[in-house]
């Protein structure tokens, strides 16, 4: 049986939204345009106070518009749209503001993020790899979250020493639905994008309908992003210390064993340093733009990239990102890097103080306005200036979105993709 899955879109003091076609309240109908309000403790709405409110659709064809969503949070794209959405519609309070919650079934769900993710128009096989690991990777949350449930354990994903701060970023941040609709979790933007390509993306979801990636029994937690710089990470260098044998290193090309260690820093600086034949090393912006929505096209420069800072400039950008003083930054000095040469323990020697700072996602926040494309990257010291030379988009982990855009294109069929990803998985129909 599909299961169903609840979506946080939006985090307000005030949301403005409206329902398209015939949506119930406690079985009485609702009016098309509404407006809430946080206020205290409560939802205001209609002269009343609520705790919590759902909206039901009536029929397949009812959807709502919520107005100003943010997209791309905390990225360098970030902006407002709005956005169209199926199912039902969940308000409730939550940080003291109104939270705005989607609860849709899995295949629907689907059919907005394989779209969200990437460009309608990507070829079929690029879209029914990602349709199958957009789908297992969410059944996976849901069963890792029950399962913590289950066993009462806290969950923590951040550690801290005298020396070290250890902090990573994962769906477990969420409490009250099962994911967000942002880059945080998988990008789900209703069917406002899905619309551009919908009878394709219908075939995709109809062709691959509850098929999953499945290791030791289990549903894989099949990670992906946009560009691996060449080689994959595994999984315990961006989150947990746990190891998935699906999630291995990787050489993305047709020769996969040709990998060097870019754990020894004399080989990640030789590797960022050049641009080695990988299947995610293109600029051929027909095979970009399956990936690449409109926003992700101001993004030229990925496979190897390049980050200018003065001394003064790194100084205020660290201690405005991380809010500790370190002074002035004297040396950025790796500490520790994953399969991929990404860094997952950063030492930052300042005039104030000396830190390691990891693991993948909060060095890229901590050195950048947003994120830095990856934390796969050398450092160069040269007249008070640091110079960051960077290789990959992302955290690299699992399936690299350009390389199996190219694969796509060159006749790989999906199932070929996936297992060229996730190592000595199998795909298999839950339902």
């Amino acid at each position: 049986m599909e299961p169903k899955v609840s979506v946080g879109i939006l985090w307000s003091k005030e949301i403005v939204f409206a329902l398209n076609g015939e949506y119930t309240f406690r079985e009485g109908k609702v009016a098309q345009n509404n407006t809430v309000s946080y206020k205290d403790g409560q939802i205001l709405w209609n002269g009343n106070y609520y705790t919590e409110l759902c909206f039901e659709p009536q029929n397949c064809e009812s959807s709502f518009t919520l107005k100003d969503v943010v997209i791309g949070i905390n990225f360098h794209w970030e902006r407002k749209e709005d956005q169209v959405f199926q199912g039902a519609l969940k308000l409730i309070v939550e940080n003291e503001m109104i939270t705005a919650i989607n609860l849709i079934g899995v295949e629907d769900y689907l059919t907005s993020v394989i779209s969200s993710e990437m460009s309608a128009h990507a070829s079929l096989e690029l879209l029914k790899a990602h349709a199958v690991i957009s789908r297992s990777w969410l059944l996976a949350q849901i069963e890792k979250n029950k399962d913590l449930v289950a066993k009462n354990e806290k969950y923590s994903a951040f550690t801290e020493t005298e020396d070290e701060i250890i902090r990573w970023y994962d769906r477990e941040d969420h409490v009250n639905f099962d994911v967000c609709a942002d880059d945080h979790c998988q990008r789900y933007q209703g069917i406002t994008r899905a619309s551009e390509n919908l009878e394709t993306v219908k075939q995709v979801i109809k062709e691959t309908r509850g098929q999953i990636l499945q290791s030791e029994g289990k549903i894989c937690d099949a990670r992906f992003s946009k560009c691996c710089g060449g080689i994959v990470e595994e999984f315990q260098n961006c989150w947990e210390d746990i190891k998935f044998p699906y999630l291995r290193k990787l050489r993305d090309s047709e020769n996969t064993q040709d990998i060097p260690d870019l754990t020894i820093e004399t080989e990640a600086i030789e590797w960022i340093d050049s641009r080695p034949t990988a299947f995610c090393n293109t600029q051929d912006k027909k095979i970009l733009m399956q990936v690449l929505n409109n926003y992700d096209q101001e993004t030229t420069d990925f496979y190897r990239w390049q980050v200018t800072y003065s001394q003064d400039e790194l100084s205020a950008l660290v201690l405005n990102r991380s809010g500790i003083d370190f002074g002035t930054i004297q040396e950025l000095i790796p500490i520790e890097r994953g399969t991929s040469g990404r860094l997952i323990k950063l030492k930052i020697v300042g005039s104030e103080k000396t830190l390691i700072i990891g693991k993948e996602l909060e060095i890229r926040r901590i050195l950048s306005t947003s994120h830095l494309y990856s934390s796969a990257f050398t450092i160069d010291k040269e007249d008070n200036q640091f110079i960051l030379t960077g290789a990959g988009w992302g955290h690299g982990v699992g399936l690299c979105q350009i390389g199996a855009a190219v694969m796509g294109e060159r006749g790989y069929s999906y199932d070929k993709i996936l297992l060229h990803y996730y190592i000595g998985a199998a795909l298999k129909e839950l339902y």
